[in-house]
């Protein structure tokens, strides 16, 4: 298979994880990290069943992903997630040392993996992942326009007030 082959078999693992996020209320991202051609580490955000605004997709795959290497350095692994990480995410991958990011939607809004500012490869840092991008772009981005547009309809027939609630709705 050729890298882009895999990226989208990997990226469909990270897209289930954003499904599961969704069926839970939360904004539908979903993270997978890949060490050696096995995943090891799925996440999906969980910020409004937490309550916890660190709890995106991309910090809980570090978190489990650390734990199993044994280790904070992520050497030798690619982070999938369905949409461009924000600035602390995109930290958070600098810091574990992770080589490789792989997404699925830009996010204009929030995006630090080339949309508002490129802060994995800025060359003042001593570490930069490699990029790529678009992998699964149509569903990673239908699926948060599914979420929102629910939630705007949502709020507008004053049925939900928070996130949370969408399960049930």
């Amino acid at each position: 298979m050729d890298t882009r082959s895999d990226d989208a078999s990997w990226m469909n693992l990270a897209y289930q994880e954003a499904q599961k996020a969704f069926a839970m209320g939360e904004t539908p991202v979903g993270a997978v990290i890949v060490f050696q051609d096995r995943v090891i580490a799925a996440a999906h955000n969980l910020r409004e069943t937490q309550k916890d605004p660190t709890a995106h997709a991309e910090l809980l795959a570090i978190q489990e992903a650390s734990r199993i290497r044994g280790g904070w350095r992520l050497f030798g692994c690619t982070l999938y997630v369905t949409v461009e990480p924000c600035p602390m995410c995109a930290g958070a991958m600098l810091m574990s040392r992770i080589d490789r990011l792989v997404f699925g939607v830009r996010d204009p809004k929030a995006g630090v993996a080339g949309s508002l500012y490129n802060l994995v490869q800025d060359p003042r840092f001593n570490h930069r992942l490699e990029v790529t991008e678009g992998i699964m772009a149509e569903e990673c981005g239908a699926i948060l326009t599914d979420f929102f547009t629910k939630l705007r309809d949502l709020r507008r027939d004053g049925r939900v007030v928070d996130c949370a609630r969408l399960e049930s709705e």
